[in-house]
C-alpha cells in the first residue's frame, strides 16, 4: 500500500520561510517524479514544483518560481519544498503527489498525501 506523508506545515509571517517535507513508502522512490501542489476553497489545485527522479530539470509556476525550490534524498525517500519570502496569497493546503510524469498538471499524478497546512499572516 502507498504511503504519502507530508509535514512541514503552520504558520509563518510574511517574508519568512518553511521548510515541507514529504515521505513515500510502498512504491519504487526511484521510478517517480515527485510533484507539490497547493489548494484553497476559492480555487482549483495549483502545481507549484516538481522534480524528476534524478532531480533534473525542475519546473515552477510563474507565482512561486525564485521563492519556493524542490529537492528530493532518493536514499530517504523524501521529496522537500523550501518556500521563501512568504506572501499571505501562499496560504493554501499543500500536497505531495507521485506521478509517472514531470508535470505541474495533477492529472499525471497517481499518489497524493492528506495534505499539510500552510497559512502566511500578514
Amino acid at each position: 500500500q502507498v504511503q504519502v506523508a507530508e509535514s512541514g506545515g503552520g504558520l509563518v509571517q510574511a517574508g519568512g520561510s518553511l521548510l515541507l517535507s514529504c515521505t513515500v513508502s510502498g512504491l519504487n522512490f526511484n521510478d517517480h517524479a515527485m510533484g507539490w501542489f497547493r489548494q484553497t476553497p476559492e480555487k482549483e489545485r495549483e502545481g507549484v514544483g516538481c522534480i524528476p527522479w534524478d532531480s533534473g530539470n525542475t519546473w515552477y509556476p510563474a507565482s512561486v518560481k525564485g521563492r519556493f525550490t524542490i529537492s528530493r534524498d532518493n536514499s530517504r525517500n523524501t521529496v522537500y519544498l523550501l518556500m521563501k519570502s512568504l506572501k499571505p496569497e501562499d496560504t493554501a493546503m499543500y500536497y505531495c503527489a507521485a506521478g509517472r510524469a514531470l508535470s505541474l498538471a495533477e492529472q499525471w499524478y497517481q499518489d497524493w498525501g492528506q495534505g499539510t497546512q500552510v497559512t502566511v499572516s500578514s
